[in-house]
């Protein structure tokens, strides 16, 4: 059925309201699956008497479909071909033609399709572009630039190859020479405009695209195009640093105009041609530092220059850290003029900074912690601080604490009026304390000898943390500094500083308290040498019931669901208490429940924050962890209805969290069985519509591999068995699911009797050797390496090595021997799992020991080259394995809704250990091979004697103690 454009434009202006976005969204998913769905949205977006809101969001789904839609996993096109072609054939013209913010998103639809087509099967997009410029339309200009950028700019993070240079020549030849002459256009038509305003800024943004597209062609290699012209390429980048005209400038003091971005993008250039191409770029660096320096002099203290001064800032880094050009900077004169004009004006504070701490106080926060706020002044001033002292750290540090006296004396004469001057010593002293890069679990590693830390805490900071009437801001610098030093504390002086931590978590400053939940966090997961955590856990569980109180009363403050989960370091630090305390939680496990649910009903209505949520659903991991095995049916009565309520609501986020929080509630639980909602569960997840999203799978098998050893008797008798071997089909037919879908193979012979899989082996077999008959990956020839030994192994089970083979035969007659040869035995070495290699040891043990088809059909050779491998096994025997309890740590920066999967780190379960009971395992193989020896009167005494050589013989009788 063809799509109805007015239709699925309404349904998208109907998704833009709440109200209707559900049904609006169940509408397109139909609508999508008809043929020409996909040129329908383009001319929805090419239509102007649709809304600008109804083309947007035409746009928007348009890269989103682009994106679920254009290849499979083997990067074959999923839609039609000749849909396909007119995309190509139509995209670039839209493009250049509809409003920016509408470019912006097929922008990134093109980016999406080059990535898969470009070059090779879209090799005319080049020609396109170049014959789409003009000499002077910037509107047509602008788009043809985007494309470029949004196709050229994923080079950058390539590694170097030969496929990623014809490409990036493929461009050059065509592109290169039409680029230098846009850029030459364009600085005529800017030199004439310089005072018509409108003409003017409308072509420094094609500028801007030009500064992109120069870094983007240049980051893998410089260009010769842009080497033989290096003089006019240099002369262009310095004229607009220091182009001034007043017709460019704008009155917005927040917001950087267009020529602030050409500035900020200019410098974002030349750091990477001093970082790379220094032999050809420079005889012209000079000039640039000269013009940086004199830049960062005069530039006002405004937020709309913040990028422009820490990108300079960064080029200034860069060439500090050339040897050869380090030196001009190497005298207490220019230490001190740096420090004083450069270093000092952009990490004191501002009142654009007070402003941002009293009115967006958790962007404040994000911006401020180590490592998140790169772009910023302060930050880029702080690590060309650090640069300097890299290269000359007693001569910076002697400078730099005269400034730091100077401030803290400047504090000292009225501790209200200047307490920005001890900011700022606190600043510097951080600065030129810290070495390396500090790390997000432990923070900085080590310090400057020529400062004492410690001391510096005890005599500058630690007042701040003990005198309420100090101001905030110095409290949180206070507490920032034990965040930042908290690796070079030990441990009494973290013990004696921990309490004043927890205390401000009572502070009423927004700031204060989320900071001191971070410094808490952090503290809480720092360990000794010999891994025993720095704050003890008895001291922590004491606390736990009005630490965890407090902390959900801050989180819960505001009810509204972008303000409950707006402050993901509180939810942090309830993870973190929760982990620490383990099952100290149980005395207050209602307290625990009742507010992670609360919690739950109100974020799921609409999740905002995936950090906030993360966190909160490994806090629910950590409660079923360590409260699950006793209390599960209090856990479960609490949990499984709101997590119900969450599938049925369709919060499509929260859906993979929600199937491994299951999968936890029935593993910690002691009972043999499912539990009857558990029971009732099983035919929904059975459901194949189920598994078609692919963020669900892994969190799905989870949960099924979870259900089958308690369920299995139950889904059997359902007649449910089938299902789950359809599942499997679906999963084992993409490399993508190959994994999950071995997974769920490995559990249900593990958790079924033979005989209710009877009817299924054969088919089982052949869906497995089509895979490995095409072009497995390595994964899957271990997982089925992996397989094999499990049912090898199972010979109590009635399967067995010969139960393969005659299963094996039935799906095509000696297809047993290749596969055995040529994969199973080789690949057995390749097993790392000790788990693997034990059911590998006892597969080929009961293989040697009783199996018929190698006593007689494989016995001239099989049963040797199998005694061989084993042999090999047992050299480096696995070891048995312990389940560790332990929960490591994951620092989420950047986590995103419509990520494919996130697992929980408190959901880990053990792996399945097949054969508990087999510890030693060299021993177990001796003895197991006597006994078969006495059953089979004598027959891998004999086999031994006839089929190994001395070696072999030697070593297989010393296994066997004989």
């Amino acid at each position: 059925m063809a799509t109805n454009i007015q239709a699925i434009a309404g349904q998208l202006q109907a998704s833009l309201d709440p109200t209707q976005r559900h049904q609006a969204e169940q509408g397109l998913k139909l609508e999508e699956t008809k043929p020409g769905f996909s040129l329908s949205l383009l001319q929805i977006v090419n239509t102007d008497s649709f809304p600008q809101a109804t083309r947007l969001a035409s746009a928007l789904f348009f890269k989103n479909f682009v994106r679920r839609n254009w290849t499979d996993e083997d990067g074959n096109h999923k839609l039609p071909a000749d849909e396909v072609s007119t995309i190509k054939s139509e995209l670039i013209g839209l493009m250049v033609k509809v409003p920016s913010t509408l470019q912006a998103q097929l922008g990134d639809a093109i980016s999406v399709i080059a990535d898969s087509d470009f070059y090779a099967r879209w090799d005319t997009l080049v020609d396109d572009l170049v014959s789409r410029l003009t000499p002077d339309n910037a509107t047509v200009n602008n788009g043809v630039l985007k494309v470029a950028h949004s196709v050229f700019k994923k080079w950058e993070p390539l590694y170097r190859s030969d496929e990623l240079f014809t490409e990036i020549n493929h461009v050059l030849s065509r592109f290169a020479q039409p680029f230098l002459q846009l850029w030459a256009n364009e600085d005529q038509v800017i030199t004439t405009n310089e005072t018509n305003a409108a003409v003017l800024k409308e072509h420094l943004v094609t500028l801007d695209l030009v500064i992109l597209l120069l870094y983007d062609l240049s980051c893998q290699d410089l260009p010769p195009q842009f080497e033989d012209n290096m003089g006019q390429v240099a002369s262009l980048l310095h004229k607009y640093l220091t182009f001034d005209a007043k017709a460019a400038q704008t009155d917005d003091e927040d917001e950087a105009g267009p020529l602030e971005e050409v500035r900020a993008d200019i410098f974002r250039v030349l750091i990477l041609y001093t970082q790379k191409y220094e032999d050809a770029f420079g005889p012209h660096l000079a000039q640039f530092v000269s013009t940086t320096w004199n830049m960062l002099t005069s530039v006002g203290p405004e937020t709309k220059y913040d990028l422009v001064v820490a990108r300079a800032l960064e080029f200034l880094t860069t060439v500090a850290g050339i040897q050869s050009h380090a030196q001009s900077f190497n005298t207490p004169e220019v230490l001190g003029q740096v420090t004083e004009k450069v270093v000092i004006p952009n990490l004191s504070l501002r009142d654009s900074d007070i402003e941002l701490f009293e009115d967006e106080p958790i962007e404040f926060i994000r911006r401020d912690l180590e490592g998140s706020d790169d772009g910023s002044r302060r930050r880029c001033a702080t690590n060309f601080l650090k640069r300097l002292m890299e290269q000359f750290e007693k001569e910076v540090t002697t400078v730099v604490l005269r400034y730091i006296e100077h401030f803290l004396a400047e504090y000292a004469k009225d501790r209200q009026a200047n307490w920005k001057a001890k900011d700022t010593a606190v600043h510097l002293f951080s600065s030129i304390a810290a070495k390396g890069t500090a790390t997000a679990a432990k923070g900085v590693l080590s310090v400057n000898p020529n400062v004492n830390v410690i001391d510096f805490f005890q005599h500058n900071i630690a007042e701040d943390l003990t005198n309420d009437s100090a101001p905030v801001l110095l409290k949180v610098d206070a507490i920032k500094y034990l965040y930042i030093f908290r690796s070079i504390l030990n441990a009494p002086q973290w013990q004696a500083a921990f309490p004043l931590l927890v205390q401000h978590l009572n502070n009423s400053n927004y700031v204060v308290y989320t900071y001191a939940a971070i410094a808490v966090d952090r503290a809480l997961y720092l360990t000794n040498e010999a891994n025993e955590p720095i704050i003890p856990r008895d001291t922590i569980v004491p606390l736990a019931k009005d630490l965890l109180s407090h902390l959900f009363a801050l989180i819960t403050k505001d009810t509204k669901p972008e303000k409950v989960q707006e402050n993901e370091f509180l939810m942090k630090c309830v993870m973190r208490v929760l982990i620490v305390i383990r099952d100290g939680a149980l005395p207050i496990t209602d307290l625990i429940t009742t507010n992670l649910v609360n919690i739950t009903k109100v974020i799921r209505h609409n999740p905002s924050n995936p950090g906030f949520c993360y966190y909160h659903f490994e806090s629910l991991g950590a409660l079923i962890r360590f409260a699950g095995t006793t209390q599960p049916d209090k856990l479960e009565a609490a949990l499984f209805p709101v997590f119900m309520e969450v599938l049925q609501s369709s919060v499509d986020e929260f859906t993979p969290y929600i199937f491994q929080l299951y999968a936890a509630i029935v593993a910690s639980s002691p009972s043999p069985t499912l539990s009857p909602n558990f029971q009732a569960l099983v035919a929904p997840i059975l459901t194949l519509s189920m598994w078609d999203s692919r963020g669900n799978i892994p969190a799905l098998t989870r949960l099924l591999t979870t259900i089958l050893p308690k369920g299995a008797a139950g889904i059997a008798a359902a007649s449910q068995t089938e299902s789950i071997l359809i599942i499997f089909q679906k999963l084992i037919a993409t490399k993508a699911n190959e994994t999950h879908a071995m997974d769920l193979l490995e559990s249900v012979v593990l958790s079924f009797p033979a005989e209710a899989l009877q009817p299924y082996w054969t088919s089982l077999l052949q869906l497995l050797f089509a895979r490995l008959s095409g072009s497995p990956t390595e994964n899957f020839k271990l997982r089925f390496v992996r397989f094999y030994h499990l049912v090898s192994a199972l010979t109590e089970k009635g399967l067995g090595a010969d139960f393969f083979i005659g299963v094996a035969d039935t799906v095509q007659e000696n297809v047993f021997t290749p596969i055995y040869t040529t994969i199973i035995l080789p690949e057995t070495q390749k097993l790392s799992r000790p788990t693997d290699r034990k059911t590998a040891t006892v597969s080929l043990t009961k293989t040697l020991a009783d199996s018929e088809a190698f006593a007689t059909r494989y016995a001239k050779r099989g049963w040797t080259i199998t005694c061989e491998t084993l042999l090999k096994l047992l050299i480096n025997p696995p070891l048995p394995t312990q389940f560790s309890d332990v929960i490591e740590d994951r620092d989420v920066e950047e986590l995103g809704f419509g990520a494919a999967f996130t697992p929980l780190n408190t959901c880990k379960q053990p792996v399945v250990d097949a054969f508990p009971d087999v510890t030693d395992v060299r021993a177990w193989v001796g003895r197991y091979l006597k006994e078969a020896d006495g059953r089979h009167s004598g027959r891998v005494g004999k086999f031994v004697q006839e089929k190994l050589d001395g070696e072999g013989r030697t070593a297989l009788q010393s296994v066997m103690g004989a």
